[in-house]
This record gives C-alpha cells, structure tokens and sequence, in this order.
C-alpha cells in the first residue's frame, strides 16, 4: 500500500488509500464537500446563486468558515431563491446583522441583496443564471488534459473568470472579481481542478460530459 509520504504531489491518501487533492485533508467537512461537490458540474439555479454570494462571503476569510455556516446561511437569505432575497428590505438587512451565524458585513450583505435584482434581471436576457454562466466555460470544457499540482498552486484567474467578472460588473453585480468568479467556476464544475490521480476528478470529468449545457 502507498504510505502518505509517498502521495504524490497535491494529493493526500486516507485509511482507506482513497486519494484526494490536499487542500480537503483538514476536516470531514471539507473531504465531504471535496467528494460530492468542488469540480461537479451544476445548473441549478439556486446553487449557481448561493454559491456567488457564499464567494462573495469568503473574500479575506476561509472556505472552511463559510462552509461551517452555510445553514445559517441558507436560513438567512431564503435558501438563496434570488426573487425572495431580491425583495428584502432594510429591515432583513438589521436582521442579518444580528445574526451570529453569519458573516455580519454589511457590505457583503448588501452586495447578496444586490446581487439577487441583476440575478432577474439576467434571466430576461439569457432565461437563467445557468445559461449566463456556462457561457463562461472554457473552451475545452472541464479541461481533460494533466494539471500539475505545481500549476494549480499558482492558478487564483483564468481568462474566462477575468471575463466573466468584468461582465457581470458592468451589469452592476458586487464581490465579483476575478479571483472569487474563478474560484465559483472551480467549484461548479465549469473548470475541474482535482489534480491528477485524485478519486473525484474522474468521476467530475464523467458529469460533465453527460451534462446537457443550458442554453438562452
């Protein structure tokens, strides 16, 4: 059997020798997020938009913080349907505040809010948050070619994500740089970066090419 010193790079083996990309290694949390959703390809409307304002939260913080308070999160803006929190008023916002099992930032707050008006506003021109998005992928897909765990080290933007952050910006959207729009990609299946010889990353790969892309 493989030992743990000898996992190859970026990737770290359990108990059971299944290997995973190291950056799950952590917690069960982050194993479990890392083996049923990072890298697997969504459409859902509701995930798509709680997903860019849950990015939107971890801006300076950590995934593992945001993911440890994502049903307080869910409860706090409408499991994220974008025409409720599209509707909260000032009153939601003194609410969310005060809620200690969010991220209490104001801005960030305001910019979900926000972020649900040009999310129905989008669908009049694409039919869906999921046509607008997967036009973003790239152009071979969830990337079938090796990724080195060298070069996902160094990989926080990519074209598309630059391109899609400048867009929705000019839309009026909020917390939507580049680096948090790469990271949504990532983690939505639009890009799979499970390194090499991780279990998940053929099993990604697999949804991906059963997936009927959304379309306007």
């Amino acid at each position: 059997m493989t030992t743990q010193a000898e996992a190859p790079p970026g990737l770290f083996i359990d108990d059971a020798g299944v290997r995973r990309c190291r950056w799950c290694q952590a917690t069960t949390a982050y194993r479990h997020y890392h083996d049923n959703e990072w890298g697997f390809p969504v459409t859902d409307e509701r995930r798509l938009f709680e997903k860019i304002c849950l990015e939107g939260f971890q801006s300076g913080l950590s995934w593992l913080t945001i993911l440890n308070k994502r049903e307080n999160f869910r409860a706090g803006f409408a499991n994220f349907e974008a025409e409720q929190v599209a509707d909260f008023d000032d009153a939601d916002v003194a609410r969310l505040l005060a809620d200690a099992g969010i991220v209490r930032h104001r801005g960030k707050i305001a910019s979900t809010i926000n972020n649900a008006r040009r999310v129905l506003e989008l669908r009049k021109e694409f039919g869906s948050l999921a046509a607008y998005a997967w036009r973003y992928e790239p152009a071979h897909g969830t990337r079938p070619e090796r990724i080195s765990h060298a070069a996902l080290q160094t990989m926080t933007t990519s074209e598309a994500s630059i391109a899609m952050s400048k867009d929705l910006k000019k839309r009026g959207w909020s917390f939507v740089g580049p680096t948090t729009m790469y990271a949504f990609m990532q983690a939505m299946g639009l890009v799979n970066d499970h390194v090499e010889g991780c279990e998940a990353r053929e099993r990604a790969l697999t949804a991906r090419v059963s997936l009927k892309v959304p379309t306007a």
